[in-house]
């Protein structure tokens, strides 16, 4: 059996009808209380969860959170920290009668993977082509994404934006 304690604390009776006017701070108000008894409480709103943002906007692009990307003919390490990023953009592949490649891969330091790829395997004049990529990776400590062109023909760019962190804490967006 519990017992019941009245808390006479003017700093926290304030605070609480700051916090919560709905619990006497439009009023004259009850007085504090506590009790020995355990009572649990489960939060089943959205700000229990982490964020007041709904899920789908969590991974929005904004000036001050992206970092851009370009590769054409080239490679360029992307990213190289640890967390979740979302990867955004495009691939353009002009006309050419080589062979082109793009791809964005994932090391750990040893063995190389493909996140993504598009080829131009024609031997022949072909016409332009677009292609769009939009994903989430994980990185762990070590990891390193990269994007890769090996034409002049082959022109990629994008974006990058960290979500969460490698704990899964989301970074808000600024």
């Amino acid at each position: 059996m519990g017992q019941e304690f009245f808390i006479n604390s003017q700093t926290l009776q304030d605070k609480i009808r700051t916090v919560l006017p709905s619990q006497g701070g439009a009023g004259a108000g009850l007085d504090l209380s506590a009790s020995t008894t355990i009572v649990p409480i489960i939060d089943l709103t959205e700000s229990a969860e982490g964020s007041n943002v709904r899920q789908d906007l969590q991974t929005a692009l904004s000036f001050n959170n992206i970092t851009n990307f370009e590769a054409q003919n080239s490679s360029a390490v992307i990213i190289n920290n640890t967390g979740y990023f979302r990867i955004f953009g495009n691939c353009f592949q002009g006309s050419s009668s080589t062979t082109g490649e793009a791809k964005i891969t994932i090391t750990d330091g040893s063995t190389t993977k493909n996140l993504w790829e598009a080829n131009n395997r024609n031997t022949g004049s072909t016409g332009e082509v677009s292609f769009t990529f939009d994903f989430i990776a994980f990185l762990d400590s070590g990891d390193s994404v990269s994007a890769f062109s090996d034409s002049l023909y082959v022109h990629m760019n994008g974006v990058t934006r960290q979500i969460a962190t490698v704990s899964g804490e989301l970074v808000e967006t600024t």
